[in-house]
């Protein structure tokens, strides 16, 4: 099997967020089948729905993969719970959350897994990192990330420098 591109949204907000994310690069590039290709830079963001928490700090990762894309979802959410994340509700604080954005140009509605990430194109916390390593990324059934970030700009995104 060919290995797929895919783009994997990185988050955290607990337990020292930059390191979770950092110890998120490693683990990826450990996956079976897997190489980390690229990653972008690290950014500050608020939370989304709940408020009553610290902000986020968020990145995209770009690998290639041989796994399947719920084998990889599985591979995530262990890399997940290695790090600690307990998973309380929508939108509560967490230690790592990984969630894959695009897997080549595929479309897929599963029940466990839905790519392109549904939530993504309203994202600045995301489109942002993504737009880094990947310009000219097209996104399947919306199209270039420029003007889809462009429509975030009120969400307001901070560059850590590192």
């Amino acid at each position: 099997m060919e290995k797929g591109l895919v783009f994997i949204a990185l988050g955290s907000n607990l337990e020292t967020p930059i390191s979770q994310i950092q110890r998120a690069f490693n683990e990826l590039g450990r996956l079976t089948d897997t190489q980390l290709i690229k990653h972008s830079s690290l950014y500050r963001s608020a939370p989304v729905g709940r408020l009553d928490q610290p902000d986020f700090i968020n990145a995209v990762a770009q690998i290639k993969t041989g796994l399947a894309p719920l084998d990889l979802l599985s591979a995530l959410l262990a890399i997940e719970h290695k790090q600690g994340r307990v998973r309380e509700s929508l939108n509560a604080p967490r230690t790592l959350d990984l969630d894959i954005l695009l897997y080549d140009a595929l479309q897929c509605n599963d029940a466990g897994l839905i790519i392109p990430h549904p939530r993504m194109i309203h994202r600045a916390f995301v489109l942002q990192p993504l737009i880094e390593i990947a310009p000219d990324c097209q996104i399947p059934g919306y199209g270039p990330i420029a003007p889809l970030l462009a429509a975030c700009k009120d969400q307001e995104l901070l560059k850590i420098n590192s």
